[in-house]
């Protein structure tokens, strides 16, 4: 199957509204992927971003809005007309057909000759690397088998949106992180416009061009993995995306404070009085302290480490009831200066990285964990 152009020249999804009763799955959503992109749908159970990821294969209808791809309004389209292809939680594969047979069925629903039939078929599945699997029984896959035919048949008529709605989520944490690897490289190969729902914000940071990051219906942020890390929109986009601890702090002039230590930011201050620091783990050096101004220094206590293979992690205790965790690498040198549970430590935060945030009054953070 020889690598093509997306077929639409966006996706557009205007003023999306769904209502259940009295709850909004989604609210006023708008948002336009660009043909080709890769782009995750991001956030919490409740979200929005499974009911909108239905809306645009044509399995849930709008209360209001509209949903175009690329100059063709598909808002009231039935699913079988909108040429996309879907790759479901469960697979839903045909248990009492083989491989083969479940790539073919979209081609044979569309009226394509047996001959053709087999040789899109064979060329699905070098694409996902099963070839020579076209006899097997679905019952006679692996979890991670069944995975690829369920996007080998997404793929086989070559449509140009592919929906995915948590297609790992089943699969071992090792085999989930080398299937976010081989879709993003089909993704490259097939030059198809795909749109990804997840609740996992490692596979989104792995996968994706863009991630729209979702809560209550409504889309928080949209922006590239780095940026969405490291330039986070509010306290729930910060405390969602990359291991991060919000901590309360005070706006003094164009400064901050967390408690009595006073904080630098490179960064221009967002308005309001409600502020949190939101401190990812990784970027934390233990002490001693740096002398640089370049460098905020944040005194603490030990109160535990965990050992978790690669890295350690140690949680520190503030003045004033706040904590923090960082995270230290787990090779021989570093495991042997680990500080002792109650030992007084430095932790060094640039402040390039002493990001700010706005906080809602009602969910402004004593000792936030993500």
């Amino acid at each position: 199957m020889a690598a093509k152009r997306a077929t639409f020249e966006t996706v557009s999804i205007r003023s999306a509204t769904r209502h259940y009763g009295t709850l909004k799955a989604l609210d006023d959503v708008s948002l336009e992927v660009r043909a080709g992109e890769f782009v995750s749908l991001l956030g919490p159970s409740g979200s929005g971003k499974t009911t909108l990821l239905n809306v645009l294969g044509g399995f849930t209808r709008l209360t209001s809005g509209s949903i175009f791809f690329g100059t063709r309004d598909v808002t009231l389209l039935q699913p079988h007309l909108r040429n996309i292809g879907v790759v479901f939680q469960s697979y839903a594969l045909f248990p009492h057909m083989s491989v083969a047979q479940n790539i073919a069925f979209p081609l044979r629903a569309r009226g394509m000759s047996k001959p053709d039939c087999v040789k899109k078929v064979r060329e699905a599945l070098a694409l996902v690397e099963l070839a020579g699997y076209e006899e097997r029984g679905i019952g006679q896959l692996s979890g991670g088998q069944r995975q690829r035919v369920a996007l080998a048949r997404a793929i086989v008529f070559e449509p140009g949106l592919i929906l995915l709605d948590e297609p790992l989520s089943a699969l071992d944490k090792q085999l989930r992180e080398t299937m976010q690897i081989e879709i993003r490289r089909l993704h490259a190969r097939l030059g198809a416009t795909m749109i990804y729902v997840t609740h996992d914000q490692r596979e989104a940071l792995t996968m994706s061009d863009r991630i729209a990051v979702m809560r209550l219906g409504r889309i928080e942020q949209i922006d590239t993995p780095r940026r969405l890390h490291d330039y986070p929109a509010n306290e729930f986009v910060a405390s969602f995306v990359g291991e991060t601890t919000l901590l309360a702090v005070q706006r003094s002039g164009n400064a901050l404070r967390l408690g009595d230590t006073p904080l630098r930011t490179a960064r221009e201050l967002p308005p309001g009085q409600a502020l949190a620091i939101a401190v990812h783990a990784e970027k934390l050096i233990l002490g001693p302290a740096e002398e640089s101004e370049d460098w905020n220094r944040i005194p603490g206590q030990v109160s535990e480490t965990i050992y978790q293979g690669e890295s350690v992690k140690v949680f520190v205790q503030l003045a004033g009831g706040q904590s923090l965790s960082l995270r230290l690498p787990c090779h021989h040198t570093a495991t042997q200066n680990l500080p002792r549970i109650g030992e007084r430590v430095v932790l060094n935060l640039h402040v390039e990285d002493t990001i700010v945030v706005p906080v809602h009054e009602a969910a402004r953070p004593q000792a936030v964990e993500a």
